[in-house]
């Protein structure tokens, strides 16, 4: 799994991104003032855990998979937790970071979008 460092290179490479660290030293990724994506610390030993928005069909799926859990506090929001390497690869976990990010980008206004030059992003679908 991506470590904070290789984290943070790749959500700063995303158009429109801010970050800030809060929450007990956790990494927290912005686009439009609205988070997306948080590497932070989990159990005694201090391990990174990742944590993204999913989509519907993505949580259900994902949650199945051993070493990745509920997000704490946002799991009611359709967010996960990865904990560990041995069920997602590092691709896997940034295309799922992607995915995060076009979703909370996608319920941006058009003037929010534009404004961060990712206008190209669709909003996010009603229904």
């Amino acid at each position: 799994m991506l470590d904070r460092k290789a984290f943070d290179a790749y959500c700063r490479g995303l158009e429109g991104t801010t970050s800030i660290v809060q929450w007990g030293n956790a990494s927290v990724w912005k686009i439009g003032g609205k988070i997306f994506a948080i590497c932070s610390n989990w159990g005694e030993d201090v391990h990174e855990a990742i944590s993204f928005k999913c989509g519907e069909m993505a949580y259900r799926m994902l949650i199945e998979e051993d070493g990745v859990f509920p997000a704490p506090y946002l799991a009611r929001a359709k967010w996960v937790q990865v904990r560990t390497d041995q069920c997602l690869s590092d691709e896997d976990v940034r295309a799922y970071i992607n995915a995060a990010y076009e979703i909370i980008a996608g319920k941006l206004t058009r003037a929010a979008r534009r404004e961060l030059g990712i206008e190209h992003l669709a909003p996010a679908k009603k229904g």
